[in-house]
C-alpha cells in the first residue's frame, strides 16, 4: 500500500496517519538515541550527534514501516472482530520479531563498517524498551481504529433502525388510505340509493379532491395543520351531503397553531369515526368539537352510539397511536367521561421529532 495513497491509509488504518507516522518515528528514534548512548546532542558535537541520531531514526523508521505494513495484511486477512484472537497475538509476536531483526541486522552490518562486535546484553537493554515502545505506539493504531469502527457501527445500526421504523409509518400510512376508501365508497352507494344523480356527482367531484390530498402528501410523515384541516373540511363538506345540517363541526384553532404539523389524515380519521360509530339525525344531531389546548388538537363528541353497529376493521386510532409512537415522544390521549368521547393530537414542531425523523419532509 502506498505511502501516498491517502484512500488505502483511511481505509485499511480508519484514519490518515501520515503526520502520525512521520511524528513518531521521529519521536521513537530520540527514545531510541537516548537509550543507546544517553542523548547524542547532549554528550557529543553537533554533526557527530546527527550521524549518531540519523542512524536511530533509520531504525525507527524501518521498524515502524515493516510493522504498519504488517499490521494492513493482519487486517485484510483477519478484518472481523471475532478474529481478534488471531491477529492480536500474531501481531504482537510480529513487532518482537521485527524489533530484534532489524535491531540486529541493522547492528551487524554497522559493526562490520566500524569494526564492532553485536554485544548482547548492551543491545538487549535497548531492544526490550524499544519493543514495548513501538506496541503501545501500534495500540494507538489499534485504538483509533476500532473507535472508527464502533462509530460507524453505531451509525448502521440507527440507519437500519431508522429504515425499520420508515417502513413502519409507511405501512401505516399505506394501510389508512384503504381503510379511508372502504368508507368513502359506502357512504357513496348510500348518496346513489337516496340522493338525486346530480348530489352523487358532486360528491364524487368532493372525493376526487380529497384523493388528490392524499396523493399529495403521500409521502409526508408530518403535513402542517392547517393542510390537515382543509382535507377534513373536505370530507365533512361530503359527510354533508348525507346528514345535511345534522352534523356539526365546531373549528375552533388560531392561525398561530396552523402552522404547527400533524400526522397526515388523523384529524380526518377521528371525524370519521365519529360519524361511523354515532347516530346523526334530525333527533339527536351530532356535534364534533375540534379545538387547540396545550400543545393538542383535541377532538370532543357525545356519544350517541347506533343501536346497530356498524363492522369496523379498527384501523383508526390505533393506526394514529402508533405512527406518533414512531415518530415523536408525544402521545396521542383518548378517554371517556361525562358521556363525551375526546381524543387529543399533539401538535409538533421539527424539534418534537425523534432524530430518525428529525428532517421529515412535509
Amino acid at each position: 500500500m502506498g505511502l501516498l495513497n491517502k484512500a488505502n491509509r483511511i481505509k485499511y488504518l480508519a484514519f490518515n496517519d501520515l503526520w502520525f507516522m512521520l511524528g513518531g518515528i521521529v519521536l521513537l528514534s530520540f527514545i531510541t538515541d537516548f537509550l543507546f548512548s544517553g542523548g547524542s546532542f547532549s554528550r557529543w558535537p553537533f554533526v557527530e550527534a546527527t550521524i549518531n541520531w540519523s542512524i536511530s531514526l533509520l531504525f525507527a523508521t524501518i521498524n515502524w514501516l515493516i510493522i504498519r505494513t504488517i499490521l494492513i495484511a493482519l487486517r485484510k486477512r483477519y478484518p472481523s472482530l471475532k478474529d481478534n484472537k488471531k491477529r492480536i497475538p500474531m501481531f504482537f509476536l510480529s513487532i518482537v520479531v521485527t524489533v530484534i531483526t532489524v535491531d540486529y541486522a541493522g547492528s551487524t552490518i554497522l559493526g562490520t563498517i566500524f569494526n564492532d562486535s553485536y554485544n548482547h546484553p548492551t543491545r538487549a537493554r535497548i531492544v526490550v524498551p524499544v519493543i514495548l515502545i513501538s506496541t503501545m505506539t501500534m495500540a494507538i493504531y489499534e485504538a483509533i481504529y476500532y473507535y472508527v469502527w464502533l462509530k460507524k457501527s453505531i451509525r448502521e445500526e440507527e440507519q437500519a433502525k431508522q429504515a425499520i421504523v420508515q417502513a413502519q409509518l409507511d405501512a401505516l400510512r399505506n394501510q389508512a388510505q384503504p381503510h379511508f376508501f372502504f368508507n368513502t365508497l359506502n357512504t357513496l352507494r348510500d348518496i346513489i340509493d337516496q340522493n338525486t344523480r346530480e348530489e352523487a356527482k358532486e360528491f364524487v367531484n368532493r372525493l376526487s379532491e380529497i384523493y388528490r390530498f392524499i396523493l399529495d402528501s403521500g409521502n409526508a410523515n408530518l403535513i402542517p395543520l392547517k393542510d390537515e384541516i382543509k382535507f377534513a373540511e373536505a370530507y365533512i363538506h361530503i359527510q354533508k351531503e348525507r346528514f345535511g345540517e345534522n352534523l356539526q363541526v365546531d373549528w375552533n384553532i388560531s392561525e398561530e397553531a396552523k402552522k404547527l404539523l400533524i400526522i397526515p389524515m388523523s384529524l380526518q380519521l377521528l371525524l370519521e369515526n365519529a360519524v361511523k360509530h354515532n347516530i346523526v339525525s334530525k333527533a339527536k344531531p351530532l356535534c364534533i368539537h375540534v379545538t387547540v389546548a396545550n400543545g393538542n388538537l383535541k377532538v370532543v363528541n357525545k356519544i350517541q352510539p347506533k343501536s346497530t353497529q356498524l363492522p369496523t376493521t379498527k384501523l383508526g386510532l390505533k393506526n394514529i397511536e402508533r405512527r406518533y409512537a414512531l415518530i415523536s415522544e408525544q402521545q396521542v390521549a383518548i378517554s371517556k367521561a361525562n358521556n363525551l368521547f375526546e381524543v387529543k393530537l399533539p401538535l409538533l414542531k421539527n424539534d418534537d421529532q425523534k432524530h430518525s425523523h428529525a428532517n421529515t419532509d412535509y
